[in-house]
């Protein structure tokens, strides 16, 4: 992979992170956002398909300790970056909102934790 590509992706992780340390942020003050989530992930492994392994983590970690969740949802490591790429709290943060986090994030800077 070149390195613009790799910074792209990386980027695009940073996003993420970003994102979802907002949703952890909303999620703390307000635990009834997990329902949908709840819901969310019983539909999807309902439904099978190639992600039930991401629903079943997903699963645990909502069934689990809601301090694990947040923390999951903070975390850069490899585990929570790849269950973030299918994640079930897509409606936490409105559209504008996380359009105002991603640009938020500097094409070469780490986010703080």
């Amino acid at each position: 992979m070149d390195p613009m590509s790799r910074n792209g992706h990386r980027r695009a992780e940073l996003r993420s992170l970003a994102l979802h340390r907002e949703i952890a942020a909303r999620i703390a003050a307000d635990p009834t956002l997990l329902g949908p989530a709840r819901r969310r992930v019983a539909g999807w492994l309902a439904a099978g398909g190639p992600s039930r392994e991401y629903a079943a983590a997903w699963q645990a970690l909502l069934d689990g300790s809601g301090e694990v969740l947040l923390a999951a949802l903070r975390a850069d490591d490899e585990r929570s970056r790849d269950l973030r790429q299918a994640t079930p709290f897509a409606y936490v943060v409105p559209p504008r909102e996380r359009w105002r986090i991603w640009r938020a994030v500097p094409d070469d800077e780490e986010p703080a934790p």
